[in-house]
């Protein structure tokens, strides 16, 4: 497995990573099995947050690295308040808030302090200089050692570029979705800030699934581009695996977050590396044969 260094930290994170969302935590057993399978075999980089199953994702993250602090690289979110009833969440970045979950997080993390705290989305009229000292006096005190945000606004992007020394942006980012390419990935490069891509296999259709529209794509769009993706890819090789090629193909791309609810989506996910990456001919000619759309909102 390779690592990147991620944006102005000292964390070093595996190309790939894995985003525990989907982990099926009605089977305690079978998820602690998955993490730790993708431990063995070199990922470091595991990806929760609070609102993921009122904190029981969470709960098993910890339960799974408990013993592995010093090998493991633990993100987490915060901003989406779950309600007393539990009937649903509401967007919360206030300073009082984040000071209070982190705790909780840190409890069901079971773990002293968090690697990479991400505030869970974000709007630009947030009271966004009240977020940022939050996460500015959890560094002082320990509790965390690097923050980020998780969002694809344009504008907000460049708020915290601006106000905040982050250390992330964890992004939607696929070929099929290469919006961050107008502006969100090389502004973020020039100020040496890591990107997290989230969607990077497009709720597997650019993974084997049955072809289907997405975004401002057609499907016979997305068949024609499923089928460069094919062309390029070398006998043998996922397909999965071309797709996280393109991503981390560029420079600002710290590591791609796959999702993982399952024995064989891990072990093609830890099979990542064994097979020769795109070349710059590759990668050139899917950048010419998939069309790019912009941003249209929050610019």
């Amino acid at each position: 497995m390779q690592y990147n260094q991620l944006g102005n930290s000292d964390l070093k994170v595996s190309k790939v990573s894995m985003g525990c969302m989907s982990l099926p935590v009605d089977d305690k057993e079978r998820s602690i099995y998955l993490i730790q399978k993708a431990l063995d075999e070199g990922i470091n980089f595991f990806d929760t947050a609070d609102l993921y199953d009122k904190g029981k994702n969470e709960e098993i993250v910890g339960e799974a690295l408990k013993r592995h602090s010093d090998e493991v690289v633990i993100a987490t979110k915060v901003g989406n308040q779950w309600k007393d009833d539990g009937s649903d969440w509401i967007w919360n970045p206030k300073k009082e808030y984040i000071l209070e979950a982190v705790d909780k997080s840190l409890r069901r993390l079971q773990t002293d302090y968090i690697d990479l705290y991400q505030l869970h989305g974000g709007t630009i009229e947030d009271p966004m200089d009240e977020t940022i000292e939050a996460f500015e006096i959890l560094k002082e005190k320990g509790k965390i050692r690097f923050y980020g945000i998780s969002s694809i606004r344009p504008n907000v992007i460049r708020a915290y570029i601006a106000k905040a020394n982050i250390t992330s942006v964890m992004m939607q980012y696929s070929l099929l979705d290469r919006r961050p390419e107008e502006e969100c990935l090389p502004l973020l490069a020039k100020n040496n800030i890591s990107v997290l891509t989230r969607g990077t296999l497009v709720k597997g259709l650019l993974a084997g699934k049955k072809p289907e529209a997405y975004l401002s794509h057609t499907k016979e769009e997305v068949q024609q581009y499923i089928s460069s993706l094919k062309d390029v890819t070398h006998i043998d090789k996922p397909l999965s695996h071309t797709a996280i090629d393109y991503v981390l193909g560029d420079k600002a791309i710290g590591s791609a977050v796959i999702g993982v609810s399952n024995r064989d989506q891990i072990c093609e996910l830890t099979n990542y590396g064994n097979f020769p990456s795109i070349t710059d001919d590759d990668y050139q000619l899917l950048q010419d044969t998939v069309s790019v759309s912009k941003y249209t909102k929050h610019r």
